[in-house]
């Protein structure tokens, strides 16, 4: 009878939990609460939490192992077969869908069919801003060099300045797969963070006076000179142009910037690509999404995870984040200082890729100083912008990395 209960207790997995496992265990669960209870990118916190739940359940075989364990030699793998065999399926997914950096690009996807380009299009010198908001993702990667990370690490851990998720995995996947669970953990859990981090910096590099600068009032006192006659044509050349622009420039950013440009090229058509823009917003992003956060947060094993670079990543990831908004705020000000037309300084802090929380934040932030005061689609042109800065500054980083 002993005999029986040994062998069902060796059945169970409670003799292999240890203290590291319990950490990631609460870990998972946070993540999972910031998801379902408060409503923080629920999409892939979600996902990423239960995918952590998963990788640190002791014999589930679920957690992602190092590439070591599926390379043969240089540059060679096992088959999908073999590593599906050898280390279950989530390994499958990651190897396949991931590690290939194939589902950043296909999300990218239906973040263009999503996207709108016409505020950004209608207030072009305010695009300007979007770039000057990617400077906390090189301030960072400089910092982080001098800290001990290698120069493929600090890049990564600097994309997370351009707040945006599938640009900081796509580029940690290309160059530091090991940081991919922390990195995007700390790019999602400062995007959702996002009502909490534009105020604090805006508050502190701002004072009340520009605040309450009213864009439309400076539209009516200084009209545009130039107006767009067929906006429709425009954004359907837009994406076309710009790809081309940035193919030839840049062109390790087309995975990304590609994808995006297409997706948004499909829905401006109309009527005649409407089924491929429903496609690629519908189950073709959410199945992207389901795999992407499973698979990421499958990476996040205790051994990976519970390091002081773990720590370090969240620490410059907030500093990365802080430092673009605060890039983009100073960038409008010195603006004001030589131009007769001043622009309220809130559209600078949405440079990030954040959209459209942050424009929703900053428009928010607005009306609490003046009730009349919206700023919305200005922030939005800052915002679109940001969107195409992040994957150009993460082309430019694999480029030279």
């Amino acid at each position: 009878m002993q005999d029986i209960f040994l062998r069902l207790f060796e059945m169970t997995a409670l003799g292999d939990i240890t203290f590291k496992t319990v950490i990631m265990w609460v870990i998972a669960f946070v993540l999972l609460y910031l998801g379902i209870k408060k409503k923080y990118e629920p999409l892939l916190l979600v996902p990423i939490g239960f995918g952590v739940l998963l990788a640190n359940f002791p014999g589930a075989n679920m957690g992602i192992v190092p590439s070591d364990f599926v390379e043969l030699d240089a540059g060679r793998y096992k088959n999908l077969f073999e590593i599906a065999h050898d280390y279950g399926i989530m390994n499958y997914l990651y190897y396949s869908l991931i590690k290939t950096g194939f589902l950043p690009p296909i999300i990218f996807m239906g973040v263009g069919a999503l996207t709108d380009f016409g505020p950004m299009l209608r207030n072009l010198r305010l695009a300007f801003f979007g770039a000057a908001a990617q400077i906390g993702i090189f301030t960072v990667m400089i910092a982080a060099i001098y800290m001990g990370f290698t120069i493929k690490e600090a890049a990564s851990l600097g994309i997370i300045g351009g707040a945006d998720g599938p640009t900081a995995i796509y580029t940690t996947i290309m160059l530091a797969p090991h940081l991919l669970g922390p990195i995007a953990i700390a790019a999602y859990s400062y995007m959702a963070l996002v009502p909490v981090i534009i105020p604090l910096v805006a508050k502190t590099l701002m004072n009340k006076k520009e605040f309450t600068i009213s864009m439309k009032e400076m539209d009516k006192k200084y009209p545009p000179k130039h107006q767009i006659k067929n906006l429709k044509t425009v954004k359907i050349v837009f994406p076309i142009a710009l790809g081309t622009v940035v193919a030839i420039l840049v062109p390790s950013s087309v995975p990304l910037l590609g994808m995006l440009l297409f997706g948004n090229l499909v829905k401006e058509i109309g009527t005649s690509t409407s089924r491929l823009s429903e496609a690629a917003t519908g189950p073709i992003m959410n199945t992207a999404t389901i795999f992407l956060g499973l698979a990421v947060g499958a990476t996040m094993t205790s051994d990976v995870f519970l390091t002081p670079k773990t720590l370090g990543i969240v620490v410059g990831g907030f500093i990365a984040f802080a430092i673009s908004i605060s890039g983009g705020i100073l960038a409008v000000k010195v603006y004001n200082i030589f131009s007769k037309k001043k622009i309220n300084p809130l559209v600078g802090a949405t440079g990030l890729s954040a959209v459209p929380m942050a424009s929703r934040v900053a428009n928010e932030l607005a009306l609490k100083y003046d009730p009349k005061n919206h700023i919305l689609q200005y922030c939005m042109a800052s915002n679109i912008s940001g969107v195409i800065g992040s994957a150009v500054a993460a082309g430019v980083l694999i480029s030279l990395v």
